[in-house]
């Protein structure tokens, strides 16, 4: 008989017999023995009593010597088998006996049915490595049904293949509770944890295994972790744009090209390295180095400091970048004068029209960005200062360097962050935002309220702009002042931009006469259309061409990249017809 299983039946307080599904006994307490001497293995335990009667649910009457009995049983599963467990007792105590059994049922079936519920799988055993129970979640992890498992040692499991490594044995040596990582049960990464559980001698009694299967929470953790840096991602640049609102509300940029330099301006803008922006006149260079100078720790500490170097004659341009000393020349003032760069100290010094230059004053300021001190005209005594450069030109350097016109090291120098702000023509979608700012701003200024129709901002948008963003803003500002009537219209355009306007309206015309296809509304005139009207002209024009060229609403909707279902919908709204 299983040793185990008879100290564990002589410890309950009142007579018990175990016996197999046929009734057949195999094992008892010593208090049943007490009760019933003629008890033995084997025996049909019907054949101990005088009276056998079933009464309700899980009870029996009998009758021994005369005396009344009940006995309340109850199945369960144990080393694979399932064996009927029977409690002699009498009257009261077995009424009370079996409240208190349905409880612990109703308990066990509570029990029975969070493990079989855990996400993780559950694997039981007792100290010698046999299986006693598990979970549904084994088939899952495993692939192998829950049911195999029981009765079985892990040892024989493991030399099967069917486990890797088991924690088993680790915490019934270690007397504690162990954790490892397994990357060979069924190709996944699995986390067990062994935890012991002990009896009242401190022995340990079963082994509970925890079983987690890691691959699917490293999947989690990596899309939660794309998901967080992405967040990031969005909550920086949510920052940035709010930074770049907040700071520069009259920085209007829509185009992708302006977008990208403003990311990168405002990413450069804590680092005091020397930038150096090119582009043509007007494109709004001198915005940008504020943009730099707004969106840098500089800012509140320094002052941005501007100066146009061929604006200024050579003498009084050095006077202005450095200062002089009292008394320094004939005229000077008495108490000597601040420089520019001292002015701009722990700032922002932005030398417009750098190619201006004369080439002595290129000699000292290559100086000031090598020794990070300047000194006065008259003065002896150098002065550092704390200053970021930042340069512009419309000229090209690097032809003015081969012909001698600029220097070659001043040049590096000054090239470190080269930025170069396109024209306005090629950044289009820069124009209207523009056209809106601008008239806004000068409806204020002026306290007027003036309009622009829509033949208008067509001319904004399609015309070159040599002189990009100032002649835009100077347009706009003169139109406002100029024009009488409160919508400004294409007519009121100056005498100058005549030509152009005329000339694109005839390009106009000879493109829809082209693109016409035989459709006579198609030659519509853009200027008389509504983007509706525009948009289905085009749509009408594109199914007659596909129709003339493929006959099939199945072709065409393979060709046009939609449902054969919307392109029967199209041609039946413009009166096309198909074969089929």
């Amino acid at each position: 008989m299983n040793i185990n299983m008879l100290q564990t039946l002589d410890n309950i307080p009142f007579p018990i017999v175990v016996t197999k599904r046929d009734y057949s006994i195999k094992y008892y307490n010593s208090l049943f023995h007490e009760q019933i001497s003629d008890v033995e293995t084997g025996v049909d335990v019907r054949q101990l009593f005088d009276e056998w009667e079933d009464k309700e649910k899980n009870l029996v009457s009998v009758t021994f010597h005369e005396a009344q009995y009940l006995l309340i049983y109850n199945y369960r599963a144990y080393e694979s088998q399932e064996l009927i467990f029977f409690i002699l007792a009498d009257g009261l105590y077995i009424k009370l006996l079996q409240e208190k059994i349905n409880e612990l049922d109703k308990l066990n079936e509570e029990l029975d049915a969070i493990i079989d519920n855990s996400y993780d799988a559950i694997y039981i055993t007792d100290r010698e490595g046999t299986t006693l129970r598990t979970n549904s979640a084994i088939e899952r992890i495993t692939g192998i049904p829950k049911h195999y498992y029981i009765g079985k040692k892990v040892d024989s499991l493991i030399k099967r293949g069917i486990l890797g490594e088991s924690v088993t044995f680790k915490v019934l040596k270690q007397g504690k509770t162990v954790s490892q990582i397994q990357n060979k049960l069924a190709g996944k990464e699995i986390l067990m944890t062994g935890t012991p559980i002990f009896n009242k001698e401190g022995e340990i009694e079963k082994v509970i295994t925890n079983i987690r299967d890691l691959s699917e929470l490293n999947a989690l953790h990596h899309e939660l972790k794309k998901t967080l840096e992405l967040n990031n991602q969005y909550r920086k640049e949510l920052e940035r744009l709010k930074s770049k609102t907040r700071q520069d509300p009259d920085v209007i940029v829509e185009s992708k090209r302006m977008l990208d330099i403003y990311d990168m301006a405002d990413r450069i803008a804590d680092f005091d390295a020397t930038v150096l922006i090119l582009g043509e006149t007007g494109v709004g260079k001198d915005i940008l180095a504020r943009h730099i100078y707004r969106s840098s720790q500089r800012h509140g500490k320094g002052k941005f400091v501007k100066i146009n170097c061929g604006a200024i004659p050579y003498d009084l341009l050095e006077s202005e970048l450095f200062g002089y000393e009292a008394g320094a020349f004939t005229g000077a003032n008495q108490a000597g004068k601040q420089g520019l760069f001292e002015l701009a100290d722990k700032g922002v010094l932005f030398l417009d029209e750098i190619g201006e230059l004369p080439l002595a004053l290129q000699v000292k300021l290559l100086r000031v960005l090598q020794e990070k001190q300047i000194q006065r005209i008259g003065g002896i005594k150098p002065k550092k200062i704390d200053v970021r450069l930042v340069a512009a030109t419309n000229r090209d350097l690097k032809e003015m360097v081969k012909k001698g016109e600029f220097r070659e090291d001043l040049f590096y120098r000054l090239n470190v962050i080269p930025i170069f702000v396109p024209p306005l023509r090629e950044r289009k979608e820069d124009i209207l935002p523009l056209v809106q700012y601008f008239l806004k701003t000068f409806n204020e200024k002026y306290r007027i309220s003036k309009e622009f129709d829509r033949n208008l901002k067509e001319f904004f948008y399609h015309y070159d702009w040599p002189g990009n963003v100032r002649e835009l803003s100077n347009l706009i500002e003169r139109l406002v002042l100029t024009v009488p009537s409160k919508v400004v219209t294409v007519h009121d355009l100056p005498t100058e931009y005549h030509p152009y306007n005329e000339a694109k309206s005839s390009e106009h015309d000879r493109d829809n006469n082209d693109q016409a296809m035989g459709n006579d509304q198609g030659q519509t005139s853009l200027s008389t259309l509504t983007l509706k009207e525009a948009i289905e002209n085009a749509e009408r024009r594109l199914l007659t061409f596909a129709v003339q060229q493929y006959n099939s609403t199945y072709k065409i909707a393979e060709k046009l990249g939609t449902s054969q279902a919307t392109i029967v919908r199209k041609l039946k709204k413009y009166n096309l017809t198909t074969l089929n």
